[in-house]
């Protein structure tokens, strides 16, 4: 969205798009928000900047072009584009008294302004399709948030909210306080990846793995048996508990032969989503130390290729 509200790197959407579709990638997961600072979606509560909506009219349009399905995140645990503290703020300038940026999942006033804005984007009618985003089969999913974390609750349980239409959380998949022994470093982050993904209204869990940022202490040993149990344990019990696929919607490090060989048998693994695809004219401006370009890694565009045809081969034959 960011990328196509400028006008010097709006094409590097369609190309984006254009080296995704050539390896076979059919799945792009992207935001859906930006609130107040220089580049806001939302300068404030209910006011909206238009300009910032048509380039996200743009992102699913050019899509669909290329055949490319959509989760779009509606909102950010951390401070980046205005998250969780944007809104706290925005109550708290209207006299709220909020202690921490957790109040966002408790305090009325601010849930009401998330709410707002969530109906706001999904009824927004694209003005280059004539399509309404909340009717647009080009967007696969719809993310509550992006990490969201509530350290104030280490039970989890706060983060049960809202969850009627919503079809995914968007958590990083760590465990609650009976069984922080899979986390890493025993992290306590106020969710709980089995807890809240049983809520009926989310369609699939998430899971997001970085061992080499979680665990920059161990061995690459170390780092790869973390990954190989977090992934393992967390497919285990979303087929055994939950019902319902899962995604490995950011990694840093490659596990695509455990998605495949669950998704291959039926198994609860849907996909994964390496986190990110760059191009030339958006390198300078987003890379975070993942960021992957086909052109400049041609032997990790043939591992993604690989996996995304494999996974596709399997769609193909159900």
């Amino acid at each position: 969205m960011l990328v196509a509200y400028d006008p010097s790197t709006k094409a590097q959407v369609t190309t984006s798009y254009q080296q995704a579709s050539s390896q076979g990638l059919t799945v792009a997961r992207s935001m859906a928000y930006s609130n107040g600072g220089s580049k806001p979606l939302q300068y404030s509560p209910g006011n909206y900047n238009e300009q910032m909506f048509q380039a996200l009219d743009f992102v699913i349009s050019e899509a669909a072009n290329f055949g490319i399905h959509l989760i779009f995140t509606l909102g950010n645990n951390w401070n980046d584009y205005g998250g969780k503290d944007q809104y706290v703020q925005w109550a708290r300038d209207q006299g709220q008294q909020i202690s921490s940026d957790d109040g966002f999942f408790t305090n009325p006033l601010v849930k009401q302004f998330y709410k707002n804005n969530i109906q706001t984007v999904l009824t927004r009618q694209n003005t280059i399709t004539g399509v309404a985003y909340k009717d647009d089969p080009t967007i696969m999913a719809w993310e509550l948030m992006n990490e969201p974390e509530c350290g104030s609750d280490p039970s989890g349980n706060t983060m049960q909210i809202d969850s009627n239409h919503l079809l995914v959380i968007g958590s990083e998949g760590y465990y609650g306080s009976n069984e922080l022994y899979y986390n890493p470093k025993n992290y306590q982050s106020g969710t709980d990846f089995i807890t809240n993904n049983q809520i009926s209204g989310i369609d699939f869990a998430t899971v997001h793995t970085y061992p080499d940022r979680w665990l920059s202490n161990l061995s690459n040993d170390a780092q790869l048996t973390f990954l190989q149990n977090w992934v393992h344990q967390h497919i285990k019990d979303v087929h055994l508990t939950l019902g319902k696929p899962v995604l490995f919607e950011e990694f840093g490090r490659s596990f695509n032969e455990r998605v495949y060989c669950s998704a291959n048998i039926s198994g609860a693994a849907c996909g994964a989503l390496y986190w990110q695809l760059l191009t030339e004219g958006t390198l300078g401006l987003y890379q975070d130390g993942y960021g992957i370009l086909f052109s400049q890694s041609p032997d990790i565009a043939a591992v993604i290729s690989e996996h995304s045809r494999k996974l596709a081969s399997i769609n193909q034959r159900t």
